[in-house]
């Protein structure tokens, strides 16, 4: 490999860096590049991915050293690498023109374009023979056919500057809500549920958390037990699966196979953050220990490994360790019967492990099938003493496993990753009352407010006391909710009042008026020749459905209608799509949910309110927004003119559409005022 270095060097992107020593000459996105293209009239090559990305590191490996395929890239192309977590803003546009061009989306993500940015051909992952041959007929025909390139890169670019809400024929405007409607989208995504391990019958699996969200929402409102337990028992699934780090916590991004069984091996801050949130909802509604036990593994591993030193959470740990995928975690059954060769017998029917390895090359995954319960029947143990050896054993196996090389690990900060794992740290602070989960929730805000914060500006990225790329959609509404969230906790208007903030900047800044629905990059900070709008929920939630939701539930706390005619609005346009195909919006079907019941407006006001309003948290309701104070304050329209009973002991008041019920003093006879669906 050439230690010389290209214009990577100055990125702090640690995927960039990985890159910086190529032979390739590689430049970041920026107008140097831009320009260089324009000059020298060279087609440019944009190639994106993202350091947890396995495929990216073997087209590195295999193209990017490659001295003879360096030069072929560098005399004919301007080459400029792309971290699409960093800049999904671009990711967007050349996603969506790949697929315009009928060929499969992926990363990394390759696509050549004009000097002028528009692209005219493209694809995903090249072996190195491919890639060159690709490489010459590209050069060729930009020599010798640059006309054709252009008339093509033009209908692409009309193709991808086309709005989303015409692409699908949305329009904002107002909505007739009826449960059966919605009775049926449901049907339709139990019917996709696989029976037997959980998840959508889909393989690879993915966690996909807006979907178990929205079903359990549903559940609970309709008193449906059946779908209750189609969600609880797919997360027991999944914490058993070898997607779950079983010794440390916390999940990887996905199974490739339909059991939960071999992830790709990456963790991401973003799956984490909605996990522990998820989780958290399982255990107030089902209080099963097997949840709790999760959520306090993920907040360990999330301490331990992704915490950095000014309150921050790094973006993810990669797959690969010493060139492996999936070395760091996996076993040789002979390696796990020589450090705890008298427990073997328990712990290798825990999770199916085999002496000649339940995976690939001998190899085992700790996968497990069957419950604690199970197994210490089996070894005339009670389930007590099964959990006391196994946290035992848990310990050992960690200290060995600590000794080996680590993952690659992305280090950098983004801020609406971090603010889903706010809103997981919340969750699971209502689900325990355990003070740990808040305080970490309440210093990564206060990170945020303090570095990725300048001059009351949020940025997306922070690296070496540099925060970076003006923020997107994602973040401020990630960090709206977050904030919602943490004023729901603390009762603390500060909280509040920043989410309205926040929303400000967005509603003057994202909203498009001509449609009724956000951008995801800000328009204003930087010319590209597309301004998208992501509007389907996937691994993350869309952008303009948290923004909705956070639109919805800010015009029940602050009483500002015109948050909820957004919002409904909004709704308004995607209620078709959504009852279509629910499987893609289930963030926007949990808005629904919200507007055909009314959201409950729970105020507490008075002695013993926290304490009140704890026992609120510790079960899940969905669909409620409630604010507390231990005294009369007006300093939040909900709690203004709510007042304690003559002794001064705390009232509930339960309201719909601003008008409450008769307050009462214990959380029953609160429960009991609730709505459900017929």
């Amino acid at each position: 490999m050439s230690q010389a270095s290209n214009k990577l060097i100055e990125s702090q992107s640690p995927y960039l860096l990985q890159h910086a020593h190529n032979p390739v000459d590689w430049y970041p996105w920026g107008e140097e590049a831009l320009n260089k293209a324009k000059i020298e009239n060279k087609p440019i090559l944009v190639s994106i991915g993202y350091s947890a990305c396995h495929w990216c590191h073997v087209m590195e490996r295999e193209s990017f050293e490659d001295k003879l395929t360096a030069d072929l890239m560098n005399e004919s192309f301007v080459c400029i690498k792309i971290d699409r977590e960093e800049r999904p803003d671009i990711d967007n546009i050349y996603m969506d023109a790949v697929q315009a061009m009928g060929l499969q989306g992926g990363w990394p993500l390759n696509v050549f374009l004009m000097p002028n940015q528009k692209p005219f051909y493209g694809g995903t992952y090249f072996p190195n023979q491919q890639w060159k041959n690709l490489l010459a007929n590209i050069a060729d025909a930009f020599a010798n056919h640059e006309d054709k390139l252009a008339e093509s890169a033009e209908g692409f670019g009309r193709s991808i500057a086309r709005n989303e809400t015409e692409k699908y024929g949305i329009r904002s405007g107002k909505i007739e809500l009826d449960p059966d409607e919605l009775a049926e989208a449901v049907l339709q995504l139990s019917s996709q549920i696989d029976s037997e391990w959980g998840g959508m019958n889909r393989i690879p699996k993915f966690p996909m958390p807006a979907i178990w969200n929205f079903i359990l929402d549903y559940a609970l409102l309709s008193k449906s037990q059946n779908l209750e337990d189609k969600v609880l028992f797919t997360l027991k699934k999944m914490g058993m699966g070898g997607i779950y780090d079983q010794l440390k916590g916390g999940f990887a991004r996905y199974s490739v196979d339909g059991e939960w069984f071999a992830p790709h091996f990456e963790k991401m801050l973003y799956d984490n953050g909605q996990l522990l949130e998820l989780y958290a909802k399982a255990y107030q509604t089902s209080h099963d220990d097997f949840f709790l036990e999760k959520i306090q593994e993920t907040y360990t591993w999330l301490l331990d490994e992704m915490l950095q030193e000014e309150g921050g959470f790094h973006a993810a740990q990669d797959a690969d360790s010493e060139g492996v995928e999936g070395k760091f975690y996996t076993w040789t059954y002979e390696e796990l019967s020589s450090i705890i060769p008298e427990e073997m017998p328990w712990f290798a029917e825990l999770y199916n492990l085999k002496p000649q390895g339940n995976w690939e090359d001998g190899i085992n995954i700790l996968f497990q099938t069957k419950s604690y319960s199970e197994v210490a029947a089996a070894h005339n143990l009670s389930e007590e003493v099964l959990n006391q050896k196994l946290k035992e054993v848990k310990a050992t196996l960690l200290s060995i496993r600590n000794q080996r090389i680590y993952p690659g690990k992305d280090d950098k900060v983004l801020c609406g990753w971090n603010a889903l794992m706010i809103s997981g740290l919340v969750q699971a602070y209502f689900a325990t009352s355990d003070q740990k989960f808040l305080d970490l929730a309440l210093s990564n805000r206060d990170f945020i407010s303090k570095k990725v914060t300048v001059d009351r500006r949020l940025y997306r990225s922070y690296k070496n006391g540099v925060a970076y790329t003006p923020a997107f959609l994602e973040d401020y509404a990630a960090l709206i909710k977050a904030d919602i969230m943490l004023f729901e906790a603390t009762s603390e208007a500060s909280h509040l009042k920043s989410a309205e903030r926040l929303t400000k900047i967005v509603l003057d800044e994202f909203y498009d008026e001509n449609d009724g629905f956000f951008f995801f990059n800000n328009p204003s900070s930087e010319k590209l020749i597309a301004n998208k709008k992501e509007l389907f929920d996937n691994v993350i939630p869309s952008s303009n459905s948290l923004m909705a939701r956070n639109l919805h539930q800010l015009s029940i706390l602050t009483y500002k209608d015109e948050y909820a005619e957004i919002s409904r609005k909004m709704l308004g346009g995607m209620k078709n799509l959504i009852l279509k195909d629910p499987g893609f919006l289930c963030n926007w079907a949990s808005l629904y949910l919200e507007n055909l019941i009314p959201t409950a407006e729970i105020a507490i006001v008075g002695k013993g309110a926290k304490d009140l309003a704890n026992e609120f948290h510790q079960k899940y309701f969905p669909n409620l927004i409630l604010a507390h104070s231990e005294k009369m304050t007006d300093t939040v329209p909900l709690l203004t003119g709510k007042t304690p009973d003559p002794q001064g002991n705390a009232l509930i008041y339960v309201c719909f559409d601003h008008t409450c019920q008769r307050p009462v003093n214990t959380f029953e006879e609160a429960i009991s005022q609730l709505p459900y669906l017929a």
